[in-house]
């Protein structure tokens, strides 16, 4: 499949193996895992650090095959779940980077196509997640106000 904003194919990546459920050696105690996923939240973690941290310090390969349920599911459930999605807020912290930098750089032509691109990529995602549900109608992205929402 071709990349969003160029004319070239992307890299093959690595596969995570098929498995239906989770393997024997990994723990599996699903009220275990949703306690410490509740944790690193109250402390402050994204979903994907969370993920990460479970992987690497708890021994739980997948949380979906262990507990049935995704991150953000257990997350949902226990009404921890942030109102500004992820990789919503990570796009929006990268748009306001690349206008902090072209304050101070304006002949930066580069980046000036590449905020470009990025706030359309956060425009694009925006729609989805009004179209889902996951944010209220009537909700944009305008650069003067993703500062305050990113500070919450």
């Amino acid at each position: 499949m071709a990349r969003m904003h160029a004319r070239r194919r992307g890299t093959s990546g690595s596969v995570r193996p098929y498995r239906k459920e989770a393997p024997g050696w990994s723990s599996t105690d699903v009220q275990e895992i949703e306690k410490i996923v509740v944790n690193l939240r109250k402390g402050g973690m994204s979903s994907s650090e969370i993920g990460l941290t479970l992987r690497d310090k708890y021994g739980v390969p997948d949380v979906k095959l262990a507990t049935g349920k995704r991150v953000a599911a257990i997350l949902r459930e226990n009404g921890l779940e942030s109102e500004i999605p992820e990789d919503l807020r990570n796009l929006m912290r990268k748009a306001l980077g690349m206008r902090k930098h072209l304050a101070e750089n304006r002949k930066d032509l580069h980046n000036k196509r590449q905020l470009q691109l990025t706030e359309s990529k956060v425009r694009r995602l925006v729609r989805y997640y009004i179209r889902t549900g996951r944010l209220p109608e009537g909700w944009t992205y305008k650069p003067e106000t993703a500062e305050i929402l990113l500070s919450r």
